[in-house]
């Protein structure tokens, strides 16, 4: 954990502490909970490609876009779990790439705003049109396509990493 997000967890620890005993605090403590796992989750993560392009561009990286299915897709759930949550992923994707996400999710409370839903169509419509899930595409900064992977990789997360770094080195 950074810094940040050990500090983070200490001043939630301590909100605990003082909640404890009270109901209505206890509630309020489990939604700050539940917002901030979801944000540090998360964090570094894009929702809208032309966005991490011009980043990609401006900070010279690549994109790494993957298609989920966060709340019903159970290779989705265990591909951001055991991969692009994983540490030496993260680190790597600190230097090398800009992350992006697009979600389909299909339960009412996880819907979409109007906006966002366009966003992911649009990504779906140009780089995964037969609606697979999960499926992720490693871009250039111009949203040239390097390499993709369709479901789940069967793979070690030291060996998914390696993959994207040769694609990225063979790029340059």
């Amino acid at each position: 954990m950074t810094n940040n997000s050990t500090d983070f967890f200490y001043v939630l620890l301590y909100c605990r502490m003082i909640t404890r005993q009270n109901p209505q605090r206890n509630m309020i403590f489990k939604n700050i909970l539940f917002l901030s796992v979801s944000f540090f989750s998360l964090a570094g993560w894009h929702t809208d490609l032309n966005e991490a392009k011009q980043i990609a561009r401006k900070e010279h990286r690549h994109i790494l876009l993957n298609f989920s299915g966060s709340d019903w897709c159970g290779p989705c759930i265990r591909m951001r779990k055991e991969m692009l949550d994983n540490g030496d992923f993260t680190n790597m994707a600190d230097s090398l790439l800009v992350l992006v996400n697009a979600d389909f999710p299909r339960m009412k409370k996880n819907q979409l705003s109007a906006t966002q839903q366009k966003l992911n169509d649009a990504m779906a419509d140009q780089y995964n049109s037969k609606g697979k899930f999960p499926f992720t595409v490693l871009l250039n900064a111009d949203g040239k396509v390097l390499k993709e992977w369709d479901g789940f990789p069967e793979v070690t997360p030291e060996i998914f990493i390696n993959d994207v770094r040769h694609a990225i080195y063979a790029d340059q």
